[in-house]
């Protein structure tokens, strides 16, 4: 009976032993069937995890203001027209230019598909290394893979590098795959983007100032402050990124870390747009303050006499009072009355401008001795522009100077009407801006003339503009009522269309003309009387406002219906006031006008079309010299 118990325990401890022992065993064998591989995989997650770990403290320090500097991805918006993508990533780490930077994003992106192309590879090699422990042959099946892998890596990443190469190459071919054309496309920035980032940082930077109480002095603050100091030094005057220097991208760098820290401290997206609305209105008003400030400053200087100008009318009137009364005369005023020469009337208070005037005449005339100018001026400047032509005779030609006081008749007739005008532009009201409306009493003998403006310049032979039939019309004048023009204007512009009497007697349809070159019918004027009708309009304009002050709208008023159109290729305007016309119509045009503030004898001219008016300029002479006056 013993025996039997003894032998039931031995049989149950037994089935216990094996029991426990055979798990053991059997899974001991499937431990080793793990590969070195995935044991990486385990380590990995784990480095994972604590690499979160560390970032979310870090994060945490960022709020607190005394971590470390994080930069994170930027995200830069583009205009349509300066990208062929929609590409809105941009990096800037670890490149010193533009054309870097450009590069480096596309290699960043192929690390990241490696990465993910390397897990992928690391499952196939799990599986590969259960599959030769299966068959006994693990080490070597790792191996192969190990080196598998590898080869495949170092393939991918030529083959990226040669995308790389080629897309600095600017190679971008029409065949490549979407890839392709999406590095290109990125490779095709504009040249300006780290300019245009450097501004918009500092903006960023000041609106985020403005979140922060009065007083405060916090380390933020002093990192915002000083970010915007060396910022706005590194960006200075650079309107491309070439113009920036190698530290730039640095100082770059850093005020991105800094402004990352300071929208974790103030997330409020809303108070964000409204101070940057604020910003841009308030911008937007400095704008326009500082236009307004020099439209004023360039109409002020039009206004007045430039230095040298007023040197040289000083030496020559001093010179022309030492001379006697009988060297004061100009040859040939034999023929200041006849009819059969062409003569030419300038009314002006400038010595160079009138040279400039007679000078490119006479030299691109085929008859010099066929010309006769008159030139009136005013008894202050009546001595400086007679000893200039003394000094300087024009050739064949004929001139004669006048002053305006010597019209007796003109002081009954003119300045009584004019004084009333209001202006504070003395060009509107001056008499020799009027002078004009009296040419038929001023040259009482003739029957034509060409009416010029002191601020144009003759290019070629205007006789033939003698020979036109003017079909009983009093003015010839070019048009400017071409749509498709910058000096288009139309009569409602200057003139008071809103008043009935203007309405009922004009057309505002009807096409304006320009001042500057015209060619008068004295003989037609005079039968018209059109001078009484001038000072008709004059007087209504003293008891409402019908037009705007000046003598342009009271021309297009007294010559209504007695202009005939002349052909555009006689008179090009738009030099003095639009930079944007077009070289072959100066370069085809017989008279080139410098209408507009910015003349060529003045500092505010524009460049590229002083060339034509000074080229007739004598430069050289002693009285320009002694003045310091040059091209």
């Amino acid at each position: 009976m013993k025996l039997i118990h003894r032998c039931q325990r031995i049989l149950i401890l037994s089935l216990l032993s094996v029991s426990v022992f055979a798990p053991i065993v059997f899974f001991s064998q499937k431990l080793k069937n793990l590969s070195h591989i995935g044991r990486e995989e385990f380590v990995q997650d784990l480095s994972n995890i604590k690499y979160k770990t560390d970032a979310a403290l870090r994060l945490n320090a960022v709020e607190q203001e005394s971590g470390e500097d994080l930069t994170e991805p930027k995200q830069v918006v583009y205009e349509d027209r300066n990208l062929g993508s929609g590409v809105s990533y941009s990096s800037i780490e670890n490149h010193d230019s533009q054309e870097s930077e450009n590069a480096e994003d596309p290699i960043k992106f192929s690390e990241r598909n490696v990465s993910e192309t390397n897990l992928e590879r690391k499952g196939q090699k799990s599986q590969l290394s259960e599959l030769s422990s299966t068959n006994g042959e693990e080490e070597h099946s790792n191996q192969t893979a190990i080196e598998h892998e590898q080869n495949a890596h170092s393939q991918y990443r030529q083959m990226i590098n040669e995308k790389n190469k080629e897309m600095r190459d600017g190679d971008c071919n029409q065949t490549s795959v979407s890839y392709d054309k999406h590095l290109c496309s990125r490779s095709k920035k504009v040249v300006d983007e780290m300019v245009t980032e450097m501004k918009d940082q500092v903006i960023r930077a000041k609106a985020y100032l403005h979140f922060t109480p009065q007083g405060t002095n916090s380390h933020l603050v002093k990192e915002l402050k000083q970010g915007i100091r060396e910022v706005e030094r590194a960006v200075g005057q650079a309107i491309k990124d070439s113009n920036l220097s190698r530290s730039s991208l640095q100082k770059m760098r850093y005020m991105e870390a800094t402004l990352t820290k300071a929208s974790h401290v103030f997330p409020d997206c809303s108070a964000m747009v409204y101070k940057l609305r604020a910003m841009t209105l308030n911008a937007d008003r400095q704008v326009q303050s500082q236009k307004n400030q020099a439209t004023y400053l360039i109409h002020l200087a039009a206004r007045m006499t430039p230095k040298g100008l007023h040197c040289l009318s000083m030496r020559l009137t001093a010179e022309y009072f030492a001379l006697q009364p009988e060297e004061r005369q100009l040859p040939n005023q034999q023929k200041l009355q006849d009819r059969e020469l062409y003569h030419y009337a300038v009314f002006s208070d400038n010595v160079l401008a009138c040279a400039v005037v007679v000078n490119s005449t006479v030299s691109t005339t085929m008859e010099s001795e066929k010309i006769v100018f008159h030139v009136v001026t005013d008894s202050l400047n009546l001595p400086a522009i007679s000893m200039w032509f003394l000094l300087n005779p024009p050739g064949k030609a004929t001139i004669q100077i006048q002053s305006i006081d010597n019209f007796e008749w003109l002081s009954t007739k003119y300045n009584t009407t004019l004084k009333k005008q209001s202006s504070s532009d003395p060009r509107y009201t001056s008499e020799l801006n009027h002078l004009r409306f009296y040419l038929p009493d001023i040259f009482p003998a003739l029957d034509k003339i060409v009416f010029f403006d002191h601020d144009v310049v003759v290019q070629r032979d205007i006789t033939e503009l003698w020979g036109i039939d003017m079909k009983g019309k009093v003015n010839g004048a070019v048009e400017i009522c071409h749509e498709n023009e910058a000096l288009l204007r139309r009569m409602d512009m200057l003139i008071n269309f809103s008043d009935p009497l203007v309405a009922k007697r004009f057309d505002v349809n009807a096409c304006p003309w320009a001042f500057g070159m015209n060619l008068f019918d004295l003989r037609e004027w005079r039968q018209q009387d059109l001078t009484a009708i001038y000072h008709k309009y004059l007087q209504l304009v003293y008891k409402r406002p019908l037009w705007k002050v000046g003598s342009l709208p009271l021309g297009w008023i007294t010559f209504y219906n007695q202009t005939m159109a002349l052909d555009r290729q006689w008179h090009a305007l738009g030099l003095g006031y639009d930079s944007a016309v077009r070289r072959g119509d100066i370069e085809q045009a017989a008279v080139i006008h410098y209408d507009g503030v910015m003349k060529p004898w003045l500092d505010i001219a524009i460049g590229r079309y002083k060339g034509y008016w000074s080229q007739y300029v004598q430069y050289d002479h002693p009285h320009l010299q002694q003045c310091n006056i040059h091209g």
